[in-house]
């Protein structure tokens, strides 16, 4: 009669299966990260340091390091009055153009992802064209509207159309936060005595915060860059923006390089810091939003 000998069986630990299943990331990744970031961060880190340089540095050797450091090109521009008024300009432009995304956005997106009517799909799916559409197709009938409408050298015939063309992109990554909600949190909040509108800001906007500040961070970069609207809406020196600010100071000082480059640097860098302070946050919203 033979004797049965129980062996303990073997269990792999988690962090063994969970490696197990983790794949082998080629290095070519890692090599093709590094080309896209040095591609990415060089023309910015040439124009911040070619700031601290003289024409004659540039001149003799333009990819060189600041030798000495010269700061009168940032100081001069700093102390520019325009700089600021174009600076002012372009935040409260893009602090309109944010609110407008963000209000709008959700509020298009909550029924389009909560109720169920007729034709729901086929809706979204024409704000999902509306990707498809450069900002340049509808240029000629966009200035004619803003035209009629006597929006042309205001902030709000810029901040207008530049909130109409970021909904899409605004709706297509909230509709999805707002669908992953759960149903019984509606119920239980109907159970409550609050109505639907009252869920949707006591309950449903909160929840989708993460949705709402990656699309607000988006419309803003976006406004702060844009160039092609307030070029022609805007044709009062004391309305004009960072981006048109760079082309004339580039246009009226072309023979100082340096001091072009200062103005450009200190032109874009608000918008690249808000954007690298905020990229996390951007991440987990389009992560939310891939997963809804």
């Amino acid at each position: 009669m033979t004797s049965v000998v129980n062996q303990p069986t073997r269990r792999s630990s988690p962090a063994r299966s969970g490696a197990g299943r983790r794949r082998a990331v080629s290095p070519w990744v890692y090599v093709a990260s590094v080309v896209v970031a040095v591609g990415t961060l060089a023309p910015v880190v040439y124009a911040v340091l070619s700031g601290f340089r003289s024409n004659g540095q540039i001149g003799a050797n333009p990819v060189a390091l600041p030798n000495p450091w010269v700061f009168d090109n940032y100081v001069s521009v700093i102390m520019s009055s325009s700089f600021w008024q174009y600076a002012l300009n372009s935040v409260i432009i893009a602090a309109v153009t944010t609110a407008l995304v963000v209000v709008a956005g959700v509020m298009a997106a909550y029924p389009l992802a909560r109720y169920r009517f007729k034709g729901r799909q086929a809706l979204f799916n024409v704000f999902v064209m509306g990707l498809l559409f450069p900002l340049t197709v509808a240029i000629i009938p966009l200035f004619l509207m803003v035209r009629d409408l006597n929006l042309t050298n205001t902030y709000w015939g810029v901040a207008l159309p530049q909130a109409a063309f970021a909904l899409p992109m605004t709706i297509v990554i909230l509709r999805p936060f707002l669908m992953a909600l759960p149903n019984e949190l509606e119920e239980a909040s109907m159970l409550d005595g609050a109505s639907r509108i009252g869920f949707f800001w006591r309950i449903l906007v909160p929840l989708s915060g993460p949705g709402m500040v990656t699309t607000g961070v988006l419309a803003f970069v976006a406004s702060w860059n844009g160039y092609l609207l307030p070029l022609l809406f805007i044709n009062d020196p004391a309305l004009k923006t960072l981006p048109l600010g760079v082309a004339d100071f580039s246009t009226e000082h072309s023979a100082n390089t340096a001091g072009v480059l200062a103005f450009t640097s200190l032109a874009v860098i608000p918008a690249l810091v808000f954007f690298l302070t905020m990229q996390k946050r951007i991440v987990s919203g389009l992560q939310g939003a891939v997963k809804g």
